[in-house]
């Protein structure tokens, strides 16, 4: 098992920059912007052979209200302090200590957890003097750092793994995310995205707040069902682009339409309540255009009546009719009704994604789809197709070699996708068909 390192201080210290300088990534959006980070975030760390896990949290504050986010926001930085093997206790060496560095501190020594204070924003101060004030946290030596500029880190991370006496491996470890499915939830603000991955895992992972914009940035949770392993990635709401005013959501979007290439299958969340918008339309267009496997559910299918249902499923029908392929399911995440087809439905367009299809099937069935409908002659000419052969997965691409199949029709490519559809089972996942015109030698000669 890797060990788990947990990142904790008050807002603004630069959490998420030592999470991004740990993990060698930028996976964390970070901002001179006070309490950005609002969920749990793992990553992947690895120093020499030794990797780790290390979870960003938000702004910590032990005794934050009930009902606020920032109530919230607590819960989840306690429930990664309780995951944690160690936690690195971060403050701000240019700003000095604060009220709420002790409610933090105390807070960790009646844990009894193991934890370094690490006082970060360091570069370019002289030990000794400014770092005085930090001793009275009572946790023990201080250690200097700045995560923006890379000092120190390397020798933070050594000792963290040596005070819970983690050993340089023999041997490097192999890789875990063989077989691993990504599924991104994906959606306009408010949809429930976050209320259905928690009620996935059991647990309040995630913070799920009735405030459109809860979610900035894309998280990433690994996942295990029925011997699958999954990682889920909650993304923040797309809203359009006139409605993004902050510039911290414009960073928002653009993690999460990464999440949204960068996964396996996409389940595109929409409100019952609400039906389906232009943004949504929008959401699905970029899902189609990336290529990825989609399954749709209809959130909060509960809170609605069959005249509303109606509405909602005529303006499915007219608004997303370019997603006919996907599975449509209508669910209630909260109250845990419908979810269980709509596993089914993320495994079988991963499958249909990754389909192999043969040569000789796939020339046996344009043969047969020719001879029952041929292509439209196109002046003296008519397109002739030869063979086909599979071009790629996720998403599948069909290529089709012939003569003169630059005159094949948009609605002929539609009636060979429906043929392919159906032998196959291509459900869930878009198909792309590409066609290569053989090159005549004797056009250019006289």
């Amino acid at each position: 098992m890797k060990p788990v390192i947990a990142l904790v201080g008050r807002p603004n210290v630069g959490k998420s920059t030592l999470f991004n300088r740990m993990t060698k990534s930028r996976d964390a959006i970070v901002a001179d912007f006070a309490g950005l980070t609002r969920d749990r975030h793992y990553g992947n760390g690895r120093q020499g052979r030794r990797e780790y896990i290390v979870i960003d949290t938000g702004g910590f504050e032990p005794d934050a209200g009930d009902g606020s986010i920032f109530r919230e926001m607590a819960r989840q930085t306690q429930q990664a302090v309780a995951e944690a093997d160690v936690v690195l206790f971060i403050v701000d060496a240019r700003a000095g200590l604060s009220a709420q560095d002790h409610d933090i501190a105390n807070y960790l020594r009646r844990l009894g957890k193991t934890s370094i204070l690490v006082a970060n924003k360091a570069e370019g101060m002289k030990e000794g003097q400014q770092l005085v004030d930090f001793y009275e946290l009572g946790l023990g030596e201080v250690y200097p750092v700045s995560a923006a500029h890379g000092q120190g880190i390397r020798s933070l991370v050594d000792f963290a793994l040596d005070s819970i006496g983690i050993p340089e491996p023999d041997d490097d470890l192999p890789t875990e995310d063989e077989g691993i499915i990504k599924l991104a939830v994906a959606g306009r603000p408010n949809v429930g995205k976050s209320t259905l991955i928690n009620t996935w895992l059991g647990e309040e992972r995630l913070v799920a707040f009735d405030l459109p914009g809860t979610t900035r940035d894309a998280i990433s949770v690994p996942f295990e069902r029925n011997g699958q392993k999954f990682e889920l990635i909650d993304t923040a709401g797309l809203r359009r682009k006139g409605k993004v005013f902050e510039a911290i959501e414009k960073f928002s979007v653009v993690k999460t339409l990464q999440a949204i290439e960068s996964a396996n299958v996409v389940l595109l969340l929409l409100d019952a309540t609400q039906g389906v918008t232009d943004q949504d339309a929008h959401i699905a267009g970029f899902i189609l255009e990336t290529g990825r496997a989609v399954v749709v559910a209809i959130n909060k299918w509960d809170a609605v009546d069959e005249y509303q249902r109606e509405l909602v499923l005529r303006s499915v029908e007219t608004r997303l009719a370019f997603l006919k392929f996907a599975a449509l399911h209508y669910i209630s995440a909260k109250k845990r009704q419908g979810l269980g087809p709509v596993w089914q439905s993320i495994i079988q367009a991963h499958a249909a994604a990754n389909i192999k299809m043969s040569t000789p099937m796939l020339t046996r069935l344009l043969h047969e789809a020719v001879q029952f409908q041929a292509p439209k002659r196109s002046g003296m000419f008519r397109p002739k197709l030869r063979y086909a052969h599979q071009g790629g997965m996720n998403p599948p691409v069909v290529v089709v070699h012939g003569n003169s199949l630059e005159h094949v029709t948009d609605a002929y490519k539609r009636y060979l996708e429906g043929r392919l559809r159906k032998q196959f089972n291509l459900i869930g996942t878009p198909l792309r068909i590409e066609m290569k015109t053989s090159h005549n030698p004797y056009k250019d000669k006289e």
